[in-house]
């Protein structure tokens, strides 16, 4: 029974050793990347701007920041935007403190409103601006246009756009890679998506003092194109 028990323990060690040594049928693939750049005119626009109060008292200041904003989103809709194109993104009320030598106190109250217009025509872009920047809002400079980004309406159609050319330029390679070798390509084993990214919006940026329509020309705008980058890891076996 003993002799037994000890075959049967050594047959159970040496087993995964013999099956580890078996050595594993390879299947012979090509791996290349693929990448494709395109580049598309923006159809969209994201115009900041913003009004400042600064007042003694704080019911005063968010009073006269509600007036100067009213005053400009007027402006600005009369140029043809739409009431749901304009949203609020900040807002803040905040007391400005000061040191007399002996103690601090509240100076004044600096009340700040500032909206985002989007413009999905980008001829109006300088509409926008302008009919911001033509408010006369009071004698101290609160009104501004604080930047203006560029962006695409469907940004996915150009990324689909640009996964599709990557995974073309990948299979181009490993064709050229196949003929180098004198071997036909087999089927795709696997296509992995790596990396889809846009070239960061970079905004214009300026602070503008309200001037009237008769003082200032039109604001030229140009915006850049907005360049779509796709990377793709392809993998085809060969025969």
């Amino acid at each position: 029974m003993r002799r037994f028990l000890s075959a049967a323990l050594a047959f159970a060690f040496m087993t995964p050793v013999a099956s580890a040594q078996t050595p594993s049928a390879e299947i012979p693939v090509i791996v290349t990347r693929g990448e494709a750049t395109l580049k598309r005119p923006p159809d969209r626009a994201w115009v900041s701007v913003a009004v400042e109060s600064r007042q003694a008292k704080a019911a005063d200041a968010r009073r006269e920041a509600a007036t100067q904003m009213t005053t400009v989103q007027t402006a600005i809709k009369a140029v043809g935007i739409p009431a749901d194109a304009i949203k609020t993104t900040g807002y803040s009320l905040q007391p400005q403190m000061e040191w007399d030598g002996a103690r601090s106190r509240i100076r004044e109250y600096v009340a700040h409103n500032q909206i985002e217009v989007r413009v999905d025509n980008i001829d109006q872009v300088s509409d926008v601006i302008d009919a911001a920047a033509s408010v006369k809002t009071s004698l101290i400079l609160t009104a501004a246009i604080s930047s203006v980004r560029f962006d695409l309406k469907n940004p996915e159609k150009t990324e689909q756009d640009a996964l599709g050319a990557a995974v073309k330029d990948a299979m181009s390679r490993a064709q050229a890679i196949a003929a180098g070798l004198s071997r036909p390509l087999g089927p795709v084993i696997r296509v992995e998506d790596q990396r889809v990214e846009q070239t960061p919006r970079i905004p214009f940026t300026m602070a503008t003092r309200a001037v009237s329509a008769a003082q200032a020309p039109s604001t030229p705008i140009e915006p850049n194109e907005i360049e779509v980058r796709a990377v793709v890891s392809l993998s085809v076996r060969i025969q």
